[in-house]
């Protein structure tokens, strides 16, 4: 049998991020480990969202499925969204029709329409207590009308339900602003917890390669599958596919403010500022989710993004506190698109849904119509606009940048010479220094202690860099990141950074 995909290596102690999701305050069922071989019709490698929606949508066609997940179900990126249901991906409109034609742009606009009532549907076939609510989404702006009243433009030609409106429940004027009516927002683990109940899933289970004819091993044993779908948030898979050429990371930070008072009262809908750098708004019971600090994964920028959403919950809630603080990481395509349908034209039997860029909850739902579709024979519209082979050239400049970005990053791991000395590196602070002959980078903890870590990638050998905002090593190329002791928190990396030790100050 020939190998498609071999892991690399091995992980050590799961690394932990700073902060605790809102969403995880739920508690899990633990669902059991596969203990021996199966066969199954396909298997869906991801717990996520993305992965269980596939898997039910193809149970209820009556195609048995199995989901492997190598931690729990929704211990990834699932838990950390705002969890908005909504067809409005900022202003995405007006773009596509430029880049795309109006005939890709509406199918874009139908499938993401379509997502929401699919969430409707098997919230109350299921009777799924998830807090769902509908209510409209808004895209605003603080300084530039013109761009709103474009977008809405675009939406109306294309049947979405755009409103032009000056009006939010927002704590600041604003000078224009785009709603999108009948959008929803839900508890996202809730939601998912209720699905996963249905199905055969495996937790606590790790892929550890996958043959071409269909077999999966994991660490627990086999599974031979008829397809396969990839659902791991970043394609593990690097040839073929190339994914890591098409696709970044960013990240992005969040906090649940308790004690707002008639704010909370007052608030309705969900919010997002068209400027990257703006904030994301949205309420849960007694909570107003306040977010922002967007960056590349990798590419950290002061100030600390925690405190510059501390410093705008002071001033729009006086008097609220963080309850909760946590953050995000997405996977973005160049031209705004994600990836769903066919992993390559070398593995016709492997799919793949990934590229979200920050829109997961209807692209989650879109995954799993259209590749339920692909493998039961089913004609799906809007596939073509999905497709993970189609020309990239509205997105053709972000691509170079890509390309660029990562070209810089191997010949720094390489070439550059740190200059930060051990002695100069400040409690609480890191650096990157020469030692053993190596690029190493170093994180110096309150009680003095030093952790040391190799800054080569070991996914593709990129030089990772220092995040502040959650002191973890970040590779700006693909997303990997790690924590203070190499330990691996997220991928495409499908091991522990090398080299990883404590060292005392004498």
């Amino acid at each position: 049998m020939t190998i498609l995909w071999k892991e690399s290596g091995t992980f050590g102690e799961e690394g932990r991020e700073r902060g605790e999701s809102l969403w995880i305050q739920e508690q899990h069922k633990p669902k059991l480990g596969l203990e021996k071989d199966i066969k199954t019709d396909v298997a869906v490698i991801g717990g996520g969202l993305a992965g269980v929606l596939t898997a039910l949508l193809l149970k209820q066609r009556g195609v048995h499925a199995v989901v492997l997940e190598c931690r729990q179900v929704g211990g990834g990126i699932t838990k950390n969204t705002t969890a908005k249901i909504t067809s409005q991906h900022g202003l995405i409109y007006k773009k596509l029709i430029t880049g795309k034609g109006e005939q890709r742009a509406l199918e874009y606009a139908a499938s993401n329409q379509l997502a929401i009532e699919k969430y409707k549907e098997i919230i109350s076939k299921y009777n799924i207590d998830c807090d769902f609510e509908m209510l409209p989404n808004y895209i605003y702006t603080l300084d530039d009308e013109q761009k709103i009243m474009d977008e809405v433009d675009a939406a109306l030609r294309l049947g979405l339900p755009a409103v032009f409106t000056r009006e939010t429940t927002l704590p600041f004027k604003v000078k224009a602003a785009i709603r999108f009516d009948n959008q929803a927002q839900f508890h996202p683990i809730k939601f998912l917890d209720a699905v996963a109940n249905r199905l055969d899933i495996y937790e606590n289970t790790r892929v550890t390669r996958i043959y071409k004819d269909g077999l999966i091993v994991t660490d627990k044993g086999s599974v031979n599958a008829r397809k396969i779908v990839i659902a791991t948030h970043y394609p593990f898979i690097n040839v073929p596919g190339y994914y890591f050429i098409r696709l970044h990371q960013e990240r992005s930070y969040l906090a649940a403010l308790e004690g707002c008072g008639k704010a909370l009262d007052d608030f309705r809908g969900m919010y997002l500022d068209a400027d990257p750098d703006g904030f994301t708004f949205r309420k849960y019971k007694e909570y107003i989710i306040l977010g922002g600090g967007s960056h590349r994964t990798g590419k950290y920028h002061a100030p600390d993004s925690y405190e510059r959403i501390e410093k705008a919950a002071r001033q729009w809630y006086p008097g609220s506190r963080i309850k909760y603080y946590w953050s995000n990481q997405d996977c973005m395509t160049p031209d705004s698109v994600p990836y769903i349908g066919l992993y390559s034209v070398r593995t016709p039997d492997i799919y793949v849904a990934t590229g979200f860029n920050k829109w997961g909850m209807t692209g989650s739902m879109v995954s799993a119509m259209i590749i339920s579709d692909m493998i039961t024979g089913r004609k799906n519209e809007f596939k073509k606009v999905y497709t993970p082979r189609r020309l990239m050239l509205s997105g053709t400049g972000k691509l170079l940048k890509d390309a660029g970005i990562i070209s810089v990053s191997l010949l720094s791991q390489h070439l550059n010479i740190p200059h930060d000395k051990l002695k100069n590196i400040g409690r609480g602070e890191a650096g990157v220094i020469r030692h053993n002959g190596k690029r190493t980078g170093v994180y110096r903890d309150v009680d003095d202690k030093y952790f040391f870590v190799d800054t080569k990638c070991p996914h593709l050998g990129c030089k990772l860099e220092w995040n502040k905002n959650e002191m973890t090593w970040d590779c700006p190329c693909h997303g990997s990141r790690f924590d203070i002791h190499g330990r691996m928190i997220s991928n495409p990396a499908m091991r522990d950074a090398f080299n990883s030790c404590i060292k005392k100050k004498s």
